[in-house]
């Protein structure tokens, strides 16, 4: 990340630029700092102008507290203006959930993708949930770091073992000092309950894209139409949303195909007609039937 923008607080945060063409903003999702969105910003460079950035807390950016949604927002309006006034946004997991956010509050958004956006729906899971909010804020007041990694990965499923192996990767440590930002990823979130009013007002074309039904050894713990149970339930609340599921992908998708599906909503001359309706299951069209190893 070689540029900085400051935010309303002050806060600087970092960015790369890539391309040329309308200004696309990419929201990095849970543990990230921008690094698992740069090869879609290489591919996307091809006919956007590509902002990367790593949100607050996270890499290069900076951390003023306190923490609020509201800061966030304000990062992306900070970036927006410096984009020219106006971008679409693509974000990732936690990131898809910042970005109709911001939409809501009002940012100067032309359309929005998300991919894989975690909110919580069904009953069955929300014991789990509310537990690990709650063991995951006690953690946080303690400075516990490593412990809020663990509970996370335990969220999804992830067995001891996996958990064990990750320690002694060279990764794990750049984790542990991200681990913070999973209390703050999760009242962006809103504790994993979908923002039902606040999506409402959403006024620009959303891409709800997701993975099909979830195969990931680490995410064992959760329902295999986790995703798509979320996906539906921001379908219906936003009032103009196009739905596509990447078959075949896990929740690291493969940045080539993100960026297809991407590339063919954003791009001004496709002309897409967005539904202003919600989408229905039998109006999925799948994308792609492969498998990335991994």
């Amino acid at each position: 990340m070689t540029l900085r923008v400051t935010s309303a607080d002050g806060t600087r945060i970092a960015y790369d630029r890539k391309g040329t063409g309308p200004a696309v903003i990419l929201v990095g999702g849970t543990l990230d700092d921008g690094a698992e969105n740069a090869p879609l910003a290489r591919l996307l460079a091809n006919h956007f102008t590509v902002y990367n950035y790593a949100r607050r807390g996270r890499g290069d950016s900076g951390n003023t507290p306190p923490y609020a949604v509201a800061r966030e927002v304000e990062d992306l309006d900070a970036l927006i203006a410096t984009a020219g006034g106006s971008a679409h946004l693509y974000g990732a997991s936690s990131g898809g959930a910042l970005a109709l956010e911001a939409a809501a509050a009002g940012s100067a958004i032309d359309k929005i993708a998300v991919w894989d956006v975690p909110y919580v729906i069904g009953d069955d899971l929300w014991p789990r949930f509310n537990q690990y909010l709650a063991d995951t804020h006690e953690a946080y007041k303690a400075g516990r770091d490593e412990e809020m990694l663990e509970l996370f990965m335990r969220l999804t499923g992830g067995p001891d073992a996996d958990i064990a192996a990750g320690k002694q990767h060279p990764y794990w440590a750049l984790s542990v000092a991200l681990a913070h930002t999973l209390v703050k990823d999760a009242m962006v979130l809103n504790d994993y309950k979908i923002p039902t009013n606040r999506l409402a007002r959403i006024t620009q074309s959303v891409l709800v894209t997701t993975e099909g039904p979830i195969t990931e050894p680490q995410m064992a713990g959760l329902p295999t139409d986790f995703f798509d149970r979320a996906a539906k339930a921001i379908a219906a609340a936003t009032p103009q949303t196009e739905r596509h599921t990447l078959d075949g992908q896990g929740h690291v998708v493969a940045p080539e195909f993100i960026a297809r599906v991407t590339e063919d909503v954003l791009r001004p001359v496709t002309r897409r007609l967005i539904r202003s309706r919600p989408w229905v299951a039998s109006e999925r069209r799948p994308i792609g039937h492969v498998s990335i190893g991994r």
